[in-house]
């Protein structure tokens, strides 16, 4: 046999056994599966419990003497603390006496006692030992009673020796010094160091008595001998009765104060040896005493906890035997119960991969389990042909999606024939109106030649005839053909200059070439252009555009613009023959131009200027109006000349339009061959209406 072969056929093997005892476990919902797990470890514990049980019995009296030794610890601890925080109590107290702190001092005296005498005499570990702790204890609270009453003669001394004889001084330097009529008296610069020196000895006894610095001790001292040395300069400096009188009796006086800062000193050290002997060491030999007990209850425990480790040893080791025999049983069905869950859940997932990556055919396998891993692959194998269905609902939007975009498409491009109709039909009107215009000035001009031409076939018969031709025939003909000739110059010059600025307004929008134009000239030829627009209305034209103001951009451009403004002023500021006032003023602002174009007619309400640039927006749709004329304004301002236009209107106050452009145009051209999106994303425009 091949070796090969059997190799191979191993594996398969294992898979085929293992599949089939995932196949058998499955049969099983998966709530009795995980209960069997649980079930499993809860016999565990209970024969664990069992085991615990027996040798707890072995474990009680080592524990009860280790918790007995602990008991009689914490007692050692409390006692161990409340004479510490008691001689930190009296510390304070000494330091800072107060009803709140004695108080405290009282109770915690009372909580130690109580300590000692409930207890730790009941106690049969201490029961022993109480007497020692009492004495060591009693001796201590004892030392607080002798030091309370050394600091009630300590604070006596302060107030009456110190504090007493101070105040007397003070008012002795009152005394003097309004005793002392004139500040340039010789007795001054002593009182003055005395009254510094008395200031300063103040201070540092006060921080003597808090504080018992011995360096405050010194200062005081010193400061009270400066005063001594200076009374009896001031004694020699005064000039009257009673400066000698309240000297004298400073003099007295600071001799008691010295007298009380020696008892006060003597005193202190006193409290301090007290301290020291009564309160600290009486608390020092009661922790020494704790120590002692703490040592003989430490060998106590040790042994106790000997005897608990021995036998607490015996029960873990039978513990763990059985601990690892559960194990490798609950590990054994938890691999189990685990492909049982895995192995169909891996096949789902699988499924899902290949849903999401696009791969629809493959069917999700474990359908037909009935197990709650079954329902979730069902649930899936929904989600597959939910799947399906909606890649086909994709297919058919994004068919969908194309028919629009085209249909999109071919409403822009007719959107662009309506604006290229609309700019051909402006320039259709002024072709209409500029040949109306050069009619009047060319038929004058050909009646007032077929007269003078009769005149002239006239002048020449009565020249040829027989009669004498008089000085008043020739006068005559003189003065007809001078009117004649200056009636024809004045026609044809006017029919010359309406056919040169059409001309130049014709070119401009039809070409739309960038150039440097005069804004003052091409204002005026636009405005020529558009005069028989203007005669058909009552409407008065007031023109303030500075000479020489140059712009380098594109006056087909400018021309459209105005002439647009023209024609919707006339049709919706002053509809139905409405007379009124339109102002076109231009000013330099820097690099830029702002040109005003303003009427006081009919005005705009708000929602009509929020709407005044939008594509196809009309107020006169019934009319004719497109309502494009606006939208290529502001297209021509912003995308063309690169400038930016702003509107403001009053209902029955007019409208202005501000236009700001660079006086070199920014933008690029836009011809009949480049398209003007309707839905293009415009600068921001400011529209008024207040």
């Amino acid at each position: 046999m091949n070796p090969h072969q059997d190799n191979s056929s191993d594996p398969q093997a294992s898979l085929a056994s293992r599949a089939g005892i995932v196949g058998l476990v499955r049969a099983v919902p998966i709530r009795w599966r995980i209960l069997s797990i649980a079930a499993l470890n809860s016999l565990v514990v209970l024969i664990l419990a069992s085991m615990i049980w027996s040798g707890a019995r072995v474990l009680s009296s080592a524990w009860d003497d280790v918790r007995q030794v602990r008991k009689s610890d914490n007692i050692l601890a409390l006692l161990e603390s409340e004479t510490s925080r008691l001689q930190n109590l009296i510390h304070r107290y000494i330091n800072q006496p107060s009803p709140d702190l004695f108080a405290e001092i009282l109770l915690l005296r009372e909580a130690v006692l109580g300590t000692l005498t409930t207890r730790a005499s009941t106690d049969p570990i201490l029961s022993g030992s109480v007497a020692e702790l009492e004495r060591v204890t009693e001796r201590f609270l004892n030392g607080f009673g002798d030091l309370r009453a050394l600091q009630g003669k300590i604070k006596d001394t302060y107030e009456n020796q110190v504090q007493g004889p101070a105040r007397d001084i003070a008012g002795l330097y009152s005394i003097i010094e309004g005793a002392t009529g004139r500040r340039d008296a010789a007795i001054w610069p002593p009182l003055g160091r005395s009254r510094e020196a008395f200031t300063a000895m103040l201070v540092a006894a006060n921080s003597y008595y808090l504080s018992l610095s011995k360096e405050a001790a010194e200062d005081a001292r010193r400061n009270t001998e400066t005063i001594e040395r200076t009374v009896p300069v001031m004694i020699e400096f005064a000039d009257n009765d009673l400066q000698k009188m309240a000297l004298q009796r400073l003099k007295v006086r600071v001799a008691a104060l010295r007298d009380g800062l020696q008892t006060l000193s003597d005193q202190l050290a006193s409290r301090s040896d007290l301290l020291r002997n009564a309160i600290d060491a009486s608390q020092a030999s009661t922790i020494g005493a704790i120590d002692a007990l703490s040592v003989k209850m430490r060998q106590r425990e040790q042994k106790a906890q000997e005897t608990f480790d021995r036998t607490l040893a015996s029960i873990s080791r039978k513990v763990l035997w059985i601990a690892v025999i559960f194990i490798g049983v609950i590990m054994i069905a938890g691999t189990v119960i685990v492909l049982s869950i895995r192995l169909p859940l891996q096949q789902i997932l699988a499924a899902m991969h290949a849903i999401t990556s696009g791969d629809y055919g493959r069917r999700v396998a474990g359908t037909d389990a009935r197990d709650e891993v079954g329902a979730m692959a069902r649930a899936v194998e929904v989600f597959r042909e939910n799947a399906i269905d909606k890649r086909r609902a994709e297919d058919d939007l994004r068919a969908s999606k194309e028919k629009a975009e085209s249909a999109l498409f071919e409403l822009n491009a007719a959107q662009q024939n309506l604006i290229d109709a609309e700019r051909l039909a402006a320039l259709g009107g002024l072709v209409a109106g500029v040949a109306h215009e050069v009619n009047n000035p060319i038929g004058i001009s050909l009646t007032v030649a077929s007269s003078f031409s009769r005149k002239a076939t006239m002048f020449e018969a009565e020249l040829k005839g027989d009669a004498p031709l008089r000085r008043s025939q020739l006068d005559e003909f003189v003065r007809s053909s001078r009117d004649a000739a200056q009636q024809l110059v004045a026609n044809l010059q006017r029919a010359a200059e309406l056919i040169q600025s059409f001309k130049q307004v014709a070119v401009d929008r039809s070409h739309a070439e960038r150039r440097q134009f005069n804004l003052h000239e091409a204002t005026d030829q636009i405005v020529a252009s558009l005069k028989p627009v203007l005669k058909r209305a009552p409407i008065e034209l007031a023109i303030d555009v500075p000479d020489g103001l140059v712009i380098d951009g594109y006056p087909g451009a400018y021309g459209q613009i105005l002439t647009n403004l023209f024609l919707n002023a006339a049709n919706h500021a002053f509809a139905d023959g409405r007379a009124g006032r339109i102002a076109i003023t231009a000013r330099p602002r820097g690099d830029d131009v702002e040109i005003v174009f303003a009427d006081n007619g009919a005005g705009m309400t708000p929602d009509v200027q929020r709407q005044a640039f939008d594509p196809f927006f009309t107020t006169r749709r019934n009319e004719g109006g497109t309502g494009l004329g606006l939208h290529i304004v502001y297209n021509l301002v912003t995308q063309q000349l690169g400038g930016r236009m702003m509107l403001e209107s009053r209902l029955g106050q007019g409208t202005t339009f501000r236009i700001i452009m660079p006086r070199t145009a920014t933008g690029g051209s836009t011809d009949a061959d480049t398209p003007i999106d309707g839905n293009v994303q415009w600068p921001t425009r400011t529209i008024s209406s207040s």
